[in-house]
């Protein structure tokens, strides 16, 4: 992106409007401090990459997002606005999805079933009276969800245990994304899947930008985040480390961030507007 130069008079197109904006995020386990004064930006239609070593702080941070864990301290801000996210549900209601690693599917459950899950809808009085599912309804929008993401699963009759691991990951995620979501966070999302199954996942992923979707990618697979995301944003110990456009590091800066909290003898340096 060209930004602003006061010097030369040049200016670019104004910065995109921030999506997502965590200010100051704090969160402590007892003792252990998990998350110390985390920033985090995300616009719309981007893939932002979230890295770090174990206990850096990546999930913690994506929980509250998401509303299953509330912070100690910090505010976030959604579409430019103050948002409190209390709950899953208030984070479902604001667009923000959450696939996380088990694929959080109930497989005794059909498929359908478990793409509605919380969403049910129910058939006319007798839903209303004594909580009747309309089954069809949810066979068709189910089968339109996997259809738009270009997911193939067989009938959507069919238990979710009866799918490999790729499969439930990508039902996963068409659920996400089938009710209008706007962030969707992944959760290494291909930590247990196979070359194949991860490639497919990836390609699913790659397109939810196009789609209006904006994706926070969490995984420990620097080639996955070289692939897919525009920007890196590294946390290390539950800290900031920076955030950086994909093209003004390499991997190798990636990981010594993730080890030593800065680029070598360098301090941490930060080039993470959008472009």
């Amino acid at each position: 992106m060209v930004e602003l130069s006061k010097r030369s008079g040049i200016t670019g197109p104004p910065a995109p409007q921030v999506l997502v904006s965590m200010k100051g995020i704090s969160k402590s386990f007892g003792a252990v401090k998990a998350l110390q004064g985390v920033n985090l930006e995300l616009y719309p239609s981007e893939i932002l990459g979230l890295v770090g070593d174990n206990a850096a702080g990546k999930t913690t941070l994506m929980k509250i997002l998401s509303g299953a864990l509330p912070p100690d301290e910090g505010e976030i801000f959604f579409e430019g606005r103050p948002a409190h996210v209390g709950s899953p549900r208030e984070a479902r209601h604001l667009g923000i999805e959450m696939v996380h690693q088990d694929f959080a599917l109930c497989k005794n459950l059909w498929i359908a079933g478990n793409i509605y899950m919380g969403r049910e809808p129910k058939r006319g009085l007798a839903g209303k009276l004594f909580g009747v599912l309309d089954k069809p309804k949810m066979l068709r929008g189910a089968e339109e969800i996997l259809r738009c993401q270009n997911v193939s699963v067989g009938s959507c009759r069919k238990k979710a245990g009866a799918l490999s691991g790729g499969q439930q990951q990508s039902v996963a995620i068409a659920r996400a994304v089938g009710f209008n979501a706007k962030v969707v966070i992944m959760d290494e999302p291909t930590a247990s899947l196979g070359v194949k199954q991860s490639e497919r996942l990836l390609e699913l992923t790659q397109s939810l930008p196009k789609q209006g979707v904006s994706v926070i990618y969490i995984t420990h697979r620097m080639h996955d985040i070289f692939l897919l995301c525009d920007r890196i944003m590294v946390l290390k110990t539950g800290t900031n480390v920076g955030v950086f456009n994909k093209a003004d590091v390499t991997v190798d800066d990636i990981v010594r961030m993730m080890i030593l909290g800065r680029l070598g003898t360098e301090e941490p340096r930060t080039s993470g507007h959008r472009p």
